[in-house]
This record gives structure tokens, sequence and C-alpha cells, in this order.
């Protein structure tokens, strides 16, 4: 790379959205779907960890601001009031104020005024609150601990608040889910006009109640029935204004999650509490998933120690590729192809050839996107970029 090149790489680079993610690990109880790390909280665990917080955020070392932020879990709201304010001043102080996205989640049963007030103050500008489903019998069958009409209660005290943006997230392919009950619960949820949905179909992750109770063939898995829940899902909202920008992601103007399509996009981002993920100044990798041993680690100044792996333009661009085909405006290849010209280009042309022909993707000029049929399988394509790629990545 010419010297004028890379002076202009570093320029770009400085303007790149940065985004900050902080994970929250307590949770009341774990819902049998969920995989992410979570524990119950005790005496003193709140105050050791918002204090390690802290501690980690003067360990890393960025210069230009925060764009983003999002605070997941977990479960953020089962903080108090004052402990979510102490942990809002220990973020506004290390990002120097409130970005122009910061996002919370927040479960139902953990949604109260006080609670709220603190985070509308702090800066915070979007709510994403774990609905999952509106039924009782569902809820029940997904271990969810919240109730309808906690769901209303919570959804009216978050509009009366006043956030610029509220998003709900629903699961759909429960267990003995039917197509009518599905659709009910999106009617549900449109009829409250949230600015923002999350449809996500129901996995199995290992190590979960869920994944138990497949293998002991409590639950079985229907492909047909999930294809057409998907079906059904995108022509329902599309009917009532939600645009789709992402396999499982449907928004009004203005509402798409800036800080998700930032890293989809393959920019940076910083990830502070245990099991939180980073993607920073050349490294990816992530915090141990134990709180106690985060402490540890935060306590010798250590960081992101598990599955750190080198950011080559490799990796990137097939990762730009896997993530940029799951969102409905696609990705460019070509600035792909020019940032890292010693992939494996040709495979990766035979590759998305195939999808074109097949009738999975389509062209719009360098920009190559799934159509409806191709983002139906968009994990499997997903897959068959890694195989196009060929290598995994060596840690360090």
């Amino acid at each position: 790379m010419s010297g004028l090149a890379t002076e202009q790489a570093k320029a770009s680079a400085a303007h790149a959205p940065l985004g900050l993610y902080v994970h929250v690990p307590f949770c009341a109880s774990t819902c049998d779907f969920c995989a992410f790390y979570q524990t119950q909280p005790t005496a003193g665990s709140i105050d050791r960890y918002l204090g390690m917080i802290a501690s980690e955020a003067t360990l890393v070392d960025w210069t230009r601001p925060v764009t983003t932020i999002f605070w997941g879990g977990g479960t953020p709201g089962l903080l108090a009031a004052k402990d979510l304010a102490k942990l809002a001043e220990i973020v506004r102080a290390r990002c120097g104020g409130a970005p122009s996205e910061w996002s919370v989640e927040l479960a139902p049963g953990s949604v109260t005024k006080e609670r709220l007030a603190v985070l509308l103050d702090a800066g915070v500008t979007r709510i994403s609150m774990g609905v999952q489903s509106f039924q009782p019998a569902l809820l029940e069958a997904l271990g969810r601990q919240h109730t309808r009409l906690q769901i209303d209660r919570a959804y009216d005290h978050v509009r009366t608040a006043g956030f610029a943006s509220v998003n709900l997230d629903l699961m759909f392919a429960l267990p003995g889910q039917t197509e009518a009950e599905w659709a009910a619960d999106v009617t549900e949820a449109v009829s409250r006009a949230p600015d923002h949905l999350s449809t996500y179909c129901l996995t199995f992750e290992e190590d979960t109640k869920l994944w138990i109770k497949l293998a002991q063939g409590r639950v079985k898995l229907d492909l047909d029935h999930e294809v057409r829940l998907y079906e059904q899902t995108w022509a329902q909202l599309a009917a009532a204004g939600y645009a789709q920008y992402e396999v499982s992601n449907f928004a009004r103007p203005g509402h798409a999650c800036a800080h998700n399509l930032n890293t989809w996009r393959m920019n940076e981002w910083v990830g502070l509490g245990p099991s939180a993920a980073s993607q920073h100044q050349g490294w990816r990798g992530a915090n141990v998933a134990d709180l106690e041993k985060w402490e540890a680690n935060i306590a010798r100044r250590e960081r992101v120690t598990e599955d750190r792996v080198a950011l080559t333009p490799a990796l990137l661009a097939e990762d730009a590729l896997i993530f940029g085909l799951r969102m409905n405006a696609g990705v460019d290849v070509a600035g792909w192809r020019e940032r890292c010209p010693a992939a494996p280009w040709e495979c990766v042309d035979d590759l998305l050839s195939r999808l074109t022909i097949e009738g999975l993707a389509r062209w719009k000029g360098s920009i190559i996107s799934l159509t409806d049929r191709g983002r139906m399988l968009a994990d499997s394509v997903g897959g068959e970029v890694m195989e196009a790629f060929g290598s995994e990545p060596a840690k360090v």
C-alpha cells in the first residue's frame, strides 16, 4: 500500500463508527432457551461488578468518540435505579458523554418508572424489551417469568417516559406454537406501534434446557413449519409498514439499530463485562464467561483473553460477507475485494455465481444481496461462505 493510501486508510479508520457493548450478567432465573452468560446476584456482587467495569474501561485505549452503546445481559434492568445511574456515570465518563444511539435491554418484569427515569436522564435513546410472546402458555414453555399484564404495563411506562425508539423482541417456532398463534403475537406487537421489531426463530443452543428437551425427544424440529412462519412474518410486517433490513429485524423509517448495523458491517466495538466480545485495534476476542474469573483478570489488568484472533483482512472480508448477506442491503463485494485482494476470491466468485443462478442471490452493480428465498437459507449460505474462504484463523 502506498504512503498516500496508508494515510487515507488511517483517516478513514479514525472516523469509522465505534460501538461499546456492556454485558450485565445478572438474572433472577435462566430462561429455557437462553445461552448467554448470566448469574444470580449475591450480596456485594453488583458493587464489585460496577467497580470492575470502571476498572476495565480504563484498560481500553480508544481515542475516537463512541458512536453507539448497547447494554445487554443477563437483565440490565435487574440493577436498582441507583446502580443503573452509577453504571451510566461510568460509561459517560469514559465515552465523554452520550452517543447518538444508546440501547438498553429490559425484561418486562424489571421495568419501573424509577429505572426508566435514570436511563432517560443518562442519555439512553432506545429501549429493547424482551417480550417473546403475549400468550401465557408459550411464555411458560420458554421459562419466561413475566406476564402479559407486565408486558402491557412496562410498554406503557416506556412510551410515557419518552424514549426516542422502542423495540420489541418476539420469538417464533416455539414448542407447540401454531401459525395462528404466531400471527396473533405479531398482531399484538404491531397494535402497540413499536418503532422496531426483532423476530427470532427459536434456536436450540447447546447446554440450555430446551437443548436437553430436544435431545430427549420431548420437543421436535419442523423446518417446513419454520419456513411458513418466516414467510408469514415478513408479509405481515411489510403490510404493517415495517421494513425488513436484516433477516430477523424490521423497523419504521429511521429506527434501524445503528449499533447492530455497525457490528454487521465489521466496524469496531469494545466489550466490557464478563463474556463480552470485542473487535478492536486489530484483534477480536472475548472476556471469560465467569464473573469471578473476569474480576480476577481485570484486577491483573487482563482482558479479551478468550478466543483471541488477529483481525486479518481475509477474516474481516469473510465475516462481512456472512453478515452482509443477512442484511437486505447486501454487501459491496468490490469494496472488500479492493480491501483484501489476497482472499480466495475465485472460490468466493464461484459460490456467489451459483447462488445467483439458483435464485438465492441477486446483483445490483457491485452489491450482492439474498433474495427472499436466499434469506430463508441465510445460515446455510453463511456456512458456504466459510467453506469458500477455506481456513480458520489461528488463535493467539
